[in-house]
């Protein structure tokens, strides 16, 4: 193996920031793209509006507060410390999966298909770890609980969908009953508490770890709640002239709530989802300095921050179109009521699932509230041959981002021995 010295590791450092920027680069044509899918599909927000609130809140939470979390991708499938002997066999590794996941997050966004990049770039991990450790020294139930999920977080989501939606069709839009103003306003309730919960125990909980804070998820729902009363206040006063029009001008409350929850998952969705990409180019970073013998930390280096947050944005100001189209109009026909359903359950069921310690994806969350939606208008409504290729490409994602993974770290190892 070509030796790893004070002249070699710069280069290798340049190549794993460059792929670790691809890898950025296709969480935000994909994963953020088909987050803000539903404000675009329901004509809340136009492409151009949503891709600014997206890489404002995003590269915020990014930077800001996704530092933490990329010690799961670092540790959560394989042990870095089985590489201590032989750290350039991780550093090549780490650097094959960052190559594998931007492959196929850029080829799943050319297609429209809104897959998993949590389940890329695992799978690209258990691809290298595979080949070099062999199958026992891979952290199987991490794999298993993956699997779960495919069931679990379209299912859980659709029902919840389907339930707020039901409501939403049958009390607000449809009957004039008395009690449609109490219902709206224990939605804004639901989803000021939605975003207050998500942004502390998703968006904030690294900038409170690195403060010595420890919120319990009662602390984190309590605050939430507070917080959601003070939301519903303000937002009664700002839209009380048009709570008070009947008919399908209601609509309109729905499009400015998805203005807000979108903030919030967007900052969220960048303080967890940039671990995708900068983990492995974080572990690299670490191994270099072992190497050199310099001192490790445990603290992911701003630079590295700064460089998934804007192949985040770039990403998706530049591909994230086509997977906004999928979840916006190509399972469902939305509205704003509809898209705020579907966020709004997507939302709830990621942050207390997360609480419960069920596996769930963001991306198979929000596409399963979206088809939970179009079962209560019929199933009629769906177009069954997106929702199969979608499905589809979520089955071959993991072992997509494996193989590929593993061809990599097949040419790296042959190009770089001698």
């Amino acid at each position: 193996m070509i030796e790893l010295t004070i002249y070699g590791i710069p280069l290798i450092l340049i190549s794993a920031a460059m792929l670790g920027f691809f890898a950025a680069y296709g969480v935000g044509a994909n994963d953020v793209a088909n987050a803000m899918g539903t404000s675009v599909g329901s004509k809340v927000l136009t492409i151009k509006q949503a891709v600014l609130i997206a890489a404002i809140f995003e590269f915020l939470g990014a930077f800001l507060a996704g530092g933490g979390v990329t010690q799961t991708i670092r540790k959560g499938v394989i042990d870095p410390a089985l590489f201590d002997a032989n750290l350039e066999i991780l550093i090549y590794g780490m650097i094959s999966a960052l190559f594998a996941a931007g492959t196929w997050l850029l080829i799943a966004s050319l297609r429209g298909w809104p897959v998993s990049t949590t389940h890329t770039i695992v799978g690209a991990i258990v691809g290298f770890g595979i080949y070099a450790l062999g199958f026992d020294k891979i952290n199987w139930s991490v794999v298993g609980n993956i699997g779960l999920s495919w069931i679990t977080s379209p299912l859980s989501s659709a029902i919840v969908a389907a339930l707020f939606y039901y409501i939403c069709k049958e009390l607000i839009l449809k009957e004039n009953t008395k009690y449609r103003l109490l219902i709206i306003n224990f939605f804004v309730f639901l989803a000021g508490f939605a975003i207050a919960l998500i942004t502390v125990t998703k968006g904030l909980k690294n900038i409170f770890k690195q403060q010595d804070m420890i919120l319990t998820f009662g602390d984190s729902a309590f605050y939430s709640a507070i917080a959601a009363l003070v939301f519903t206040a303000i937002f009664y006063i700002f839209s009380r002239a048009r709570l008070s029009n009947t008919g399908g001008s209601q609509e309109s409350q729905f499009a400015y709530l998805m203005v807000f929850t979108s903030c919030a998952v967007a900052f969220a969705h960048g303080s967890n989802d940039v671990a995708n990409a900068i983990g492995p180019l974080a572990a690299i970073h670490q191994a270099t300095n072992q190497i050199l013998g310099n001192a490790v930390s445990a603290e992911t280096p701003l630079w590295i921050l700064f460089l998934g947050a804007a192949g985040i944005v770039i990403g998706l100001a530049t591909l994230g179109y086509r997977v906004m189209k999928t979840i916006g109009e190509r399972i469902v026909k939305l509205t704003p009521s509809k898209g705020f359903a579907a966020q709004l359950a997507a939302a709830l069921t990621v942050v207390l699932a997360s609480q419960l310690d069920m596996p769930v994806s963001t991306t198979h969350t929000l596409v399963g509230a979206v088809i939970g939606i179009g079962l209560v208008e019929g199933i009629s409504t769906i177009n069954v041959r997106s929702v199969n290729s979608i499905f589809l490409s979520w089955i071959i994602t993991l072992p997509a981002g494996a193989l590929l993974s593993i061809i990599f770290l097949e040419i790296f190892l042959n190009l770089f021995t001698y």
